[in-house]
């Protein structure tokens, strides 16, 4: 099949996906559940790029491996975090924005929609890894794309590991974590997320494919600008005790030692 067809055929399953999500969040009231599916998302499109490419590859066999190890650990992670648990604070405003006679349907196109074509946009990198499945392996950028990898994630599952044991202290309620991974970048867990999709899109250069890294920094320029790092940062700021202190020590995004005053 050609590139653009196994493209438009994950497409169409994504789309179907977060059609079927929708439904189920009608039901419940409740279009958090879509952030549940982000990272099995990516893990269901990817094992379909390597079905329909043919590929046999010991570079597509990693990437299978790593986006389902990424893939699954997030989606458990955020759906143990949210289980039992009320809508999250940004779709409630939005289903008190539209009014709830409206959101249902709205909900579709603003959440589910929208989620579901960044989605698959940013899976471009992991199709072109399959599709070029001829190409040769190791290379010097296979090892430095892995390299990336690991490191992202540890700092994405040791960053969520470490806050969800600190929240689980009743005596921690209202205090802000600065220790472990959280001591030398604010937002390890977004650090991390884009440091592995870094890592995604250099194992698409060393296939050879260049264009697809221009989604691997959509991932970077969201998690940063849009959903991550940005929106939560105006939340902490006005409602975490200290965190304006934590903020002149501790870079933003990148890890490094805090500042001393």
């Amino acid at each position: 099949m050609l590139f653009l067809s196994i493209y438009l055929s994950g497409l169409a399953l994504i789309v179907l996906l977060v059609f079927i999500l929708w439904i189920i969040s009608v039901r419940l009231t409740n279009a958090g559940i879509v952030d549940i599916f982000w990272g099995f998302g990516f893990v269901v499109v990817n094992w379909l790029y390597y079905y329909l490419s043919g590929a046999d590859s010991p570079r597509s066999i990693i990437l299978l491996i790593l986006v389902s190890v990424w893939g699954l650990r997030l989606t458990a992670h955020i759906g143990w975090r949210n289980w039992g648990k009320p809508e999250d604070f940004r779709y409630r405003k939005f289903r008190q924005d539209y009014g709830a006679d409206r959101y249902w349907w709205v909900s579709f196109f603003q959440v589910f929609l929208l989620q579901g074509l960044l989605l698959w946009l940013i899976s471009a990198p992991l199709l072109a890894v399959h599709w070029q499945h001829n190409s040769d392996f190791p290379t010097s950028v296979d090892f430095v794309a892995l390299l990336i990898w690991l490191t992202g994630f540890v700092f994405e599952a040791g960053g969520d590991w470490q806050l969800s044991r600190f929240k689980a202290k009743s005596e921690n309620k209202g205090k802000l974590l600065n220790s472990g991974f959280w001591r030398y970048t604010r937002h390890p867990n977004y650090f991390g997320d884009a440091a592995v999709w870094t890592a995604y899109s250099l194992f698409s250069v060393a296939a050879g494919s260049w264009w697809p890294v221009l989604s691997g920094m959509l991932m970077i320029f969201l998690l940063l600008k849009v959903s991550g790092v940005s929106l939560l940062e105006k939340t902490l700021v006005n409602s975490k005790p200290g965190y304006q202190a934590y903020v002149s020590q501790t870079n933003a995004f990148f890890p490094w030692f805090p500042k001393k005053h």
